[in-house]
């Protein structure tokens, strides 16, 4: 694992620290553990390009300050929650994020890591919410929402890591999220199934289709057929619970 630099300014060196977006109190809005009052830290920096990221300030244009491992601990001490989300981007690629799962856990926080897989960490983590990314996330030219498609290899390259993904499956209690576009997403998905349950074993409980969409209206158009997909292949369809709420505000 490397640090990355994708993110604001360069690394303080005296200490380990986190290029971070945000950090707020919120319920977790996603997966199975969507309702629980949760502190999220999230930080800055992407090794992906997802055409949909609803975070888009963590990875087309990353943003953020560094803040030290100790202090965020202090600010996550200050919510009051007794789970913590460390999200991104994907928060992996730096490698204070396995310094800061280890503190929390040394302070008896419940952690999920929202990563999209292609990472593996080597630190406590109570629910890896792996979310890996399906041909749809490409952007291409036609998809891009900053240029006109420079990032489309970079991400097809990348965003299937099969050893890593059952690797992370193996380690840690997980939930597989994937986010869907619609029905021609599913052959993808299942096939994807099928080669990792060669190497790990996947329930069909920990597998969960979430409607693409990062404002109310959009999931309006989506919802409906994910969830129908869902009963249809005997997965679980998670809501966007943040979303229905609270649309696209930030710190949500």
């Amino acid at each position: 694992m490397s640090n990355s630099r994708e993110a604001a300014g360069a690394e303080p060196e005296d200490e380990p620290a986190l290029p971070i977006n945000e950090l707020f109190y919120s319920l977790q809005g996603e997966g199975r553990l969507a309702g629980t009052p949760s502190t999220f830290v999230r930080t800055s920096g992407c090794n992906l390009r997802c055409w949909f990221c609803d975070s888009y300030h963590t990875s087309w244009e990353p943003s953020g300050d560094w803040m030290g491992v100790e202090a965020i601990v202090g600010k996550v001490d200050e919510r009051g929650a007794d789970h913590v989300v460390l999200t991104g981007g994907e928060p992996l690629i730096h490698d204070a994020s396995e310094v800061l799962l280890e503190r929390l856990a040394e302070r008896g926080y419940h952690t999920t890591v929202e990563t999209n897989g292609t990472v593996v960490p080597d630190a406590p983590v109570d629910l890896a919410s792996v979310s890996p990314k399906l041909e749809s996330s490409t952007p291409t030219p036609e998809r891009d929402p900053k240029g006109d498609g420079e990032w489309a290899e970079r991400h097809e390259d990348r965003r299937i890591d099969l050893d890593t993904l059952s690797r992370i499956c193996e380690r840690y209690d997980h939930q597989l999220k994937f986010v869907v576009t619609g029905p021609d997403d599913m052959a993808e998905i299942t096939d994807l199934l099928t080669r990792l349950r060669e190497r790990v074993a996947v329930r069909d409980e920990d597998v969960l289709l979430m409607p693409e969409g990062a404002t109310r209206e959009r999931l309006d158009e989506t919802r409906n057929a994910v969830a129908q997909l869902a009963m249809e292949y005997g997965f679980r369809y998670t809501p966007r619970l943040h979303v229905d709420l609270w649309n696209d505000a930030p710190g949500t």
